[in-house]
């Protein structure tokens, strides 16, 4: 190897990923890199605990979603009563957020509880708590996760879902991909040329990890972490080809129903619920995202307002009441979803009791731009308490939204003791 090699780039184009050997100024101990281990079992699929979340891009009106009066006999709002069928099902939180100020600059924070720009220098990035949920227990599944929904809007839309290595995971836009996923099985010929992939990219990787091992023993101190970070890379792209290699002959379950057509965003939404639902039933994914942004269009509903200017609404009394029709018709489709898992038998127990299903939006007000006092409801999944809970707004006895989700991905079996800006577990 030249003494030259900090100037090389290896690439790897492999499952969505591209890898890169850092510039290091220098030519540490070699790092111990071994392969990651896929576990053997295909998933127990019956009572395992799954997880879903839900966002949207612009928030929901605050005074016609939180309740006044806390506890079980909370009062329903107009926001709510379409989750009248399951309200022992679900609790409303109100005072979780992630402390943090950007407008629709801060959307991307939901899943996450950080700015993608601050977030360089962690060790998790601003990893959204789907993946990092992945990350550890995903390999159980033929999909480690899915991302579903809008793939734009302002200012990027929700960009729902981050991995820990700071890129966005784009979503699955439409019901007929997901569909494709979920239940096409590629021809023969097609299958003949991935397993000629994955063996073409097995190789590629085994002498990217020789080399970056070689260089390992020869850069500074000051040059480690970035090499361990890129090491971090080469594990994460050997967990995506080695799962895919596994599941490469396994058959994908029979469609219900024939392939759906996309239409648009609010027509779709119904199917997007109902094709989830299917993923997690047929034990497909057990982590699921479904975001809602700017292809989610008022005029779908008859309302013939650009959704953002809406959101701006001034007090305005009749661009509210439009407001409310269209956050009332995603809470319609999310309680319909509750009703759709409850539905179905999962061992002893329903879908929905194994499933903690989270709804809610990085977004506190869209009107004054702020990313405080966010809208959230989790249901199912052993969160169905039928009680509305009002955490502290500020001061020292002020919960970060990150602390519920430290609690879920622990009953999801994940083992660690922090995610985020979490400083404990809250439920």
């Amino acid at each position: 190897m030249k003494n030259s090699i900090n100037r090389r780039r290896f690439i790897l184009r492999s499952a969505a990923v591209s890898l890169a050997l850092p510039g290091l100024p220098s030519l540490v101990t070699g790092a111990d890199i071994k392969s990651s281990e896929i576990a053997e079992s295909q998933g127990a699929g019956t009572g395992a605990r799954r997880f879903v979340a839900v966002g949207n891009l612009l928030g929901f009106q605050q005074k016609h979603f939180f309740p006044e009066t806390t506890g079980k006999a909370y009062e329903e709002t107009p926001l709510l009563k379409p989750l009248a069928a399951n309200r022992d099902q679900i609790t409303v939180y109100r005072g979780l957020d992630h402390g943090l100020r950007g407008g629709h600059f801060a959307v991307h924070t939901f899943l996450s509880g950080l700015l993608h720009h601050e977030s360089k220098n962690r060790a998790d990035g601003n990893v959204t708590i789907d993946q990092f949920i992945a990350d550890e227990v995903g390999n159980q599944t033929r999909f480690p996760s899915l991302t579903v929904g809008s793939e734009g809007g302002i200012h990027g839309g929700c960009q729902l879902s981050w991995t820990k290595s700071g890129v966005r995971v784009p979503p699955i836009t439409g019901p007929a991909e997901l569909f494709d996923r979920l239940f096409v099985t590629d021809s023969e010929e097609r299958h003949k040329q991935q397993v000629k992939a994955n063996s073409l990219q097995a190789s590629v990787l085994d002498s990217i990890r020789e080399e970056a091992g070689a260089l390992s023993k020869r850069v500074n101190t000051e040059d480690k972490a970035k090499l361990d970070e890129y090491f971090s890379s080469i594990r994460d792209v050997e967990k995506r080809l080695e799962l895919r290699q596994r599941w490469a002959d396994q058959p994908k379950p029979k469609a219900p129903f024939d392939k759906p057509a996309d239409k648009n965003t609010v027509e779709d939404l119904p199917m997007l619920y109902e094709l989830i639902a299917l993923a997690l039933q047929t034990d497909s994914t057990r982590i699921a995202t479904l975001e809602i942004g700017g292809s989610f269009l008022p005029q779908h509903l008859g309302i013939d307002k650009s959704y953002h200017g809406l959101s701006h609404h001034g007090n305005d009394e009749e661009t509210i009441a439009h407001l409310v029709t269209l956050e009332k018709y995603q809470l319609e489709q999310y309680g319909k979803f509750l009703t759709r898992l409850a539905g179905i038998q999962d061992g002893e127990q329903s879908l929905l009791d194994s499933t903690a299903v989270l709804f809610g939006s990085g977004m506190g007000s869209a009107n004054s731009h702020t990313n405080s006092d966010l809208p959230i409801i989790v249901a199912g999944g052993g969160y169905g308490k039928g009680e509305f809970k009002q955490a502290p707004t500020s001061g020292p006895g002020k919960i970060p939204l990150c602390n519920l989700f430290l609690d879920i991905a622990q009953r999801m079996g994940v083992q660690k003791e922090s995610f985020g800006t979490s400083t404990g577990t809250f439920s």
